[in-house]
């Protein structure tokens, strides 16, 4: 009963298998790719958590307050930072940061 004998029934069959040319048809049906995306289109989504529905909420809410921010502090952005105009003088920057004069 050794399977790699070649008179044995199953490496006959295996070698049967492999000279047979495979003659199948792999395309779609015709209509197949616009049958799909017509269900696609019509299946209604089924209806979201609460949880999911509130984050994307907290999500816009969150947006809208980090831009808010932005464009409420644009100027402060926008300006030069008063450690570099201290840093460009002769001055010790640590004594001017400290008010030891």
């Amino acid at each position: 009963m050794n399977p790699a004998d070649p008179k044995h029934p199953w490496s006959r069959l295996a070698a049967a298998a492999r000279r047979v040319p495979d003659a199948r048809d792999t395309t779609a049906p015709y209509g197949f790719s616009t049958r799909i995306a017509a269900r696609a289109m019509t299946a209604e989504r089924p209806m979201g958590s609460l949880f999911e529905r509130l984050s994307w909420r907290a999500l816009g809410v969150a947006c809208l307050l980090a831009f808010a921010s932005v464009a409420l502090n644009f100027s402060a952005l926008a300006s030069p930072h008063p450690e570099e105009e201290l840093a460009t003088g002769g001055d010790d920057v640590v004594a001017v940061l400290l008010d030891l004069s």
